[in-house]
C-alpha cells in the first residue's frame, strides 16, 4: 500500500488550493485519514481528520477555512483550503489507516506536498 499526496503549489494570500491524498495497492477500505503540516523549523501539527464514516475534525487554526472530504470510490481524501494565509505555508502530509485485501491493517504516511502562500 502507498499513500500519494498531490496538489500543492504557490498561491496568493486569500486564495484557494486543494490537495489530495490517494491510496494505491492492495486497498480494501480506507478508514480514518488525517492531514498534518510542517512549516520550516516547526513541529509537524495536526490540520484535519475524517473517519471512515465521514465525521470530520479540524484544528482551530483552519476551522471554517479548510474542508476535508473523501471519495471512497477513488480511495482518496481531499483538503480544500480557502482564505489561505502566509502562515499556512508548509509541507502537507496525509496519514491513513487502511484495511488491505490480504495483509490486515496498514497505517502510514504519504510523501508530503508543499503549499506556499505568498504574494
Amino acid at each position: 500500500v502507498q499513500l500519494q499526496a498531490s496538489g500543492g503549489g504557490l498561491v496568493q494570500p486569500g486564495g484557494s488550493l486543494s490537495v489530495s491524498c490517494a491510496a494505491f495497492g492492495s486497498v480494501f477500505r480506507v478508514n480514518a485519514v488525517n492531514w498534518y503540516r510542517q512549516a520550516p523549523g516547526q513541529q509537524r501539527e495536526f490540520v484535519a481528520s475524517i473517519t471512515g464514516g465521514g465525521s470530520t475534525h479540524y484544528a482551530d487554526s483552519v476551522e471554517g477555512r479548510f474542508t476535508i472530504s473523501r471519495d471512497n470510490t477513488k480511495n482518496a481524501v481531499y483538503l480544500q483550503m480557502n482564505s489561505l494565509k502566509p502562515e499556512d505555508t508548509a509541507v502537507y502530509y496525509c496519514n491513513a489507516v487502511i484495511n488491505t485485501h490480504s495483509s490486515g491493517i496498514w497505517s502510514g504516511w504519504g510523501q508530503g506536498t508543499l503549499v506556499t502562500v505568498s504574494s
